[in-house]
């Protein structure tokens, strides 16, 4: 069964393993409701069971559009109540993920909820109180603990990979770094921070079962931060800027650095098609200390501030990543096998969303407005990719998912994919004023339950065989044990031996004299020495026993020496005589060796030649083939071409033999038709005549006119006519479209330019352009803001008469920055008077061309002209932007 297709970025390619249908797990949403912080409070939310939750509003908002009081239930996976224990939450939520994470899957956990609703403390705890946070770790090291792998054993790539290094290597990686920070690696022994001291109580410590023993684990952290949609390291190490001094209030330098701002990190993606975080620093811990030390070295630097809501509201998103590095040991059990396609990475993501919220109820301004915007934005992509997966799931559609809209969801748009399990807790805080809010937060996590995940698959198994590990550690045991039983210093420890003898020897009694008299303390001092001297007697003796045999044994074993070293020398001889001969056979060897290679290097090119020829042939006999088949598809098409046009022929011959029919029918009645009426002409005719002959006095009776013969064939029996096509009737030419003579009528602004020293014309119109800026002078502000260009330009023309010259351009600005002026036309407008004689060169003829000119020059009645002018605007065809009176316009292209 295929598995259906789901909404992704278009350029995520296929699951590199096929899922079927059934290996789908749906988003754990979990609820915890979070105390009143006031017992007077108003409550809006009721825990009914165990997975529903019901919420009613409270006073001020009872009714709905309808007037009617509405309560709503919310069913969750579970429903964590107000008496719920850290603890309790994190058996059912979190120890889930983190086996997983030891198993090699990955996991993402979440909280979520408005603002004040628990969201932190959930995840980090408080002291005695520990979150998932600090208890996650907890687990991961109780697991694992002892079978971490050394440190710097497992190194990071910066490619979201790990390598593995040798012992050397690691050793020296260590010394480097602890000579570079100049302090020995932190260790659980160290003295805890208070402010994280106690988060776990040792009861309540937890273990992962089925870890594999024959592994070799490793944990890296890191600690992001995701502000304003921008990611930032929280356990990068600022960086000291050595140029900008930093000054106290006095005016005095503290010192000549100063710290330079965090710069944003940038998300890509990895080999295997996993997002990252390019250059987050991950660092390598041994303990749950050392780990939630780190954590709290980032936390401290995340952005938090003081709203109407929350005294400490977070202002950032965080992100805390876990990974698990893990490889098999060796055959021997001892060290990591050096080999970097075994190596497992798993992580488990720990995101703290902030709170969403309502600037108005926050009363937030300047940078706080602003912060509180991005979070609400990047929490309404969260929500639209839940919505389009849930789509694309329930409908079969294929929708694109917006992850990158948004930083967290393009971080973790991998785990909606099917890279691992996805787990969210909706905080609510059940006090009336959240109660819009909350509304809104339980209908997206009761949404969120409908999109299903795809479930990651296992590990592939390695193939060493099981407990080689324990194996290990039973020979070092039996070795040591061996060691201390041959006797002597098992780690050359001479003043252990030197003590066994000095306690075999018998104790020294009490040797005070107290009186002169006493013949007791002597005797018994002198015996216990006498003892003493007896057993260093015989201990020197068996020491020179022992050294005797000792030297006899070395003699017997340097004569065995000797001979072995003269048959070593005889065996050498022997040795070098083969040489020399394996010498000889390795030039005779080398010497077929290269013949063999020519003779290959011969039969490489004649098989190569070989096969171009067979190539070669193939190619033609495929051709001849191809060739003997298109003739053959050529033949059949021929046939079946013959075939048709035979047929076609016959069609058309019939066809037409139809219409030679029907048109001789047609022509044949119309002939009788014409027959007919001249036969009736002639009739009529006839009948004329023979009425005329009547009409004498001496003609007989008229004869009575014959009955009017039918005609051969009805109107409606006559064959149909074909239809004519009238003759196409003769169009004149189209007409020239007129030139429009001005575009300034248009929506564009002008910049008109008129020179100061212009004279004014004082006719009854004037060029006027609306919306323009009216400049003296060039002007940059006013070609900014304009997108065409007019210049007035006047001189005096050959006649004496003022001319004036529009010069129009087109706006655009330059590449850098300015504005340039490109003049893309001119008109002229020159003023004539109607009575002045024309200066036109007239023939000496006064024909009634030349009459008319002088007729219409000489307008001497105001009304007339007046008329006339009202007759010029009317039929003028220049543009709705100019009016003139009296004017002549040309255009110079």
């Amino acid at each position: 069964m295929n598995r259906p297709v789901k909404g992704k970025t278009p350029r995520r390619p296929a699951p590199r393993k096929p899922l079927s249908n059934n290996q789908k797990d749906p988003v754990g949403v979990y609820c915890r409701v979070r105390p009143l912080s006031l017992e007077d409070q108003e409550c809006c939310i009721e825990v009914i069971s165990s997975t529903t939750i019901q919420l009613h509003p409270p006073d001020g908002i009872k009714a709905n559009r309808n007037g009617e009081y509405k309560e709503t239930q919310y069913s969750f996976k579970k429903v964590f109540g107000l008496k719920t224990s850290q603890m309790e939450l994190f058996e059912d939520v979190a120890k889930p993920l983190v086996d997983d994470l030891i198993h090699c899957k990955n996991g993402l956990l979440f909280t979520y909820g408005v603002t004040g609703s628990g969201k932190t403390y959930t995840m980090t705890g408080s002291p005695g109180q520990g979150g998932l946070l600090p208890r996650s770790l907890d687990m991961i090291f109780n697991s694992i603990g002892p079978y971490q792998a050394k440190r710097y054993v497992f190194k990071t790539d910066d490619k979201n990979g790990m390598e593995i290094q040798s012992q050397v290597d690691a050793l020296l990686e260590r010394q480097k770094r602890e000579s570079q920070q100049n302090l020995k690696t932190p260790s659980s022994k160290q003295r805890m921070d208070p402010e994280f001291a106690d988060m776990i109580h040792p009861e309540e410590a937890c273990k992962a079962e089925g870890v594999d023993e024959d592994s070799s684990y490793s944990v890296f952290v890191s600690y992001i931060e995701i502000y304003n949609n921008y990611i930032y390291d929280l356990l990068e190490e600022a960086p000291y800027d050595p140029i900008k001094p930093k000054w106290n209030g006095g005016g005095t330098p503290l010192r000549n650095t100063e710290f330079i701002p965090p710069q944003s990190k940038i998300l890509r993606e990895d080999q295997n098609h996993n997002m990252y975080v390019a250059g987050c620093t991950e660092l390598e811990v041994k303990s749950t200390e050392e780990a939630f030390e780190v954590f709290w070295r980032g936390q401290k630097k995340r952005r938090i501030a003081n709203t109407q809501l929350n005294r400490e509201s977070s202002r950032s998103h965080s992100v805390f990543i876990i990974k698990l590095a893990q490889a098999p040991l060796d055959a021997d059990g001892d060290n990591v096998l050096q080999d970097k396609n075994q190596v497992n990475v798993s992580q488990l993501c720990l995101v703290d969303l902030a709170g969403s919220e309502r600037t108005s109820r926050t009363r937030a301004e300047g940078s706080r407005l602003r912060e509180a915007g991005n979070i609400n934005q990047s929490l309404m992509t969260l929500r639209t990719c839940i919505e389009v997966l849930r789509e694309n799931q329930m409908c079969g559609t294929n929708k694109m998912v917006p992850y990158r809209d948004s930083k967290v969801t393009h971080l973790f748009k991998n785990y909606f994919d099917g890279e691992g399990k996805v787990r969210m807790i909706v905080c609510v805080n059940p006090k009336g004023d959240d109660y819009e809010e909350t509304m809104l937060v339980m209908r997206f996590a009761e949404m969120t339950q409908e999109v299903e995940v795809a479930r990651p698959v296992d590990r592939p198994i390695c193939g060493f065989t099981a407990g080689r590990r324990q194996r290990n550690q039973a020979f070092k045991e039996e070795l040591t044990r061996r060691l201390e039983e041959r006797g002597g210093p098992v780690n050359g420890d001479h003043l252990s031996v030197i003590r066994t003898l000095l306690q075999s020897f018998p104790p020294l009694p009490p040797s005070d004299l107290t009186d002169a008299s006493d013949d007791q303390t002597l005797p018994k001092l002198i015996e216990v020495l006498e003892n003493r001297h007896r057993i260093r007697q015989m201990i020197s003796e068996q020491y020179n026993k022992a050294a005797n045999v000792l030297k006899s044994m070395l003699q017997e074993t340097d004569g065995n020496l000797i001979a072995k070293e003269n048959f070593i020398q005889e065996q050498r001889g022997k040795i070098g005589e083969k040489d020399r001969l394996i010498v000889t056979h390795k030039t005779e060897i080398d010497r077929l060796e290269k013949k063999c290679k020519t003779l290959e290097y011969k039969i490489d090119i004649l098989q190569k030649t070989t096969n171009l020829y067979e190539e070669d042939k193939r190619s033609l006999q495929h051709e001849l083939e191809s060739r003997e088949q298109k003739l053959h598809r050529e033949q059949s098409d021929k046939r079946r071409m013959e075939a048709r046009m035979q047929g076609m022929v016959s069609d058309t011959k019939l066809k037409w033999e139809k219409e030679c029919e029907r048109r001789v029918a047609a022509k044949q009645l119309e002939m009788q038709n014409k027959l007919w009426v001249k036969d009736e002409k002639l009739k009529q005719l006839k009948a004329i005549v023979t009425e005329s002959k009547a009409e004498r006095p001496d003609r007989p009776d008229r004869p009575e006119r014959p009955e009017k013969p039918e005609r051969p064939a009805r109107e409606k029996d006559r064959a149909p006519q074909r239809s004519v096509s009238p003759a196409p009737v003769p169009t004149a030419p189209p007409v020239r479209p007129r030139h429009r003579r001005s575009r300034s009528a248009g929506g564009d602004r002008w910049v008109d330019h008129k020179p100061a020293s212009n004279l004014e014309l004082d006719t009854v119109m004037q060029p006027n352009i609306p919306n323009s800026i009216k400049v003296s002078g060039p002007s940059e502000k006013a070609l900014s803001k304009c997108d065409k260009y007019l210049l007035t330009h006047q001189e005096i023309a050959s006649d004496g008469e003022i001319e004036t010259k529009l010069i129009k351009g087109e706006v655009f600005k330059t590449r850098g920055g300015g504005q340039a002026v490109q003049f893309t036309d001119i008109e002229t407008l020159k003023q004539e008077s109607p009575t002045a004689p024309s200066r036109k060169r007239r023939s000496s003829g006064n024909g009634p061309a030349q009459q008319e000119e002088r007729n219409e020059g000489n307008w001497t009645d105001v009304e007339t002209r007046c008329s006339m002018a009202l007759e010029m605007r009317a039929g003028s065809s220049m543009g709705p932007g100019y009016e003139h009176h009296g004017m002549q316009k040309r255009r110079k292209p």
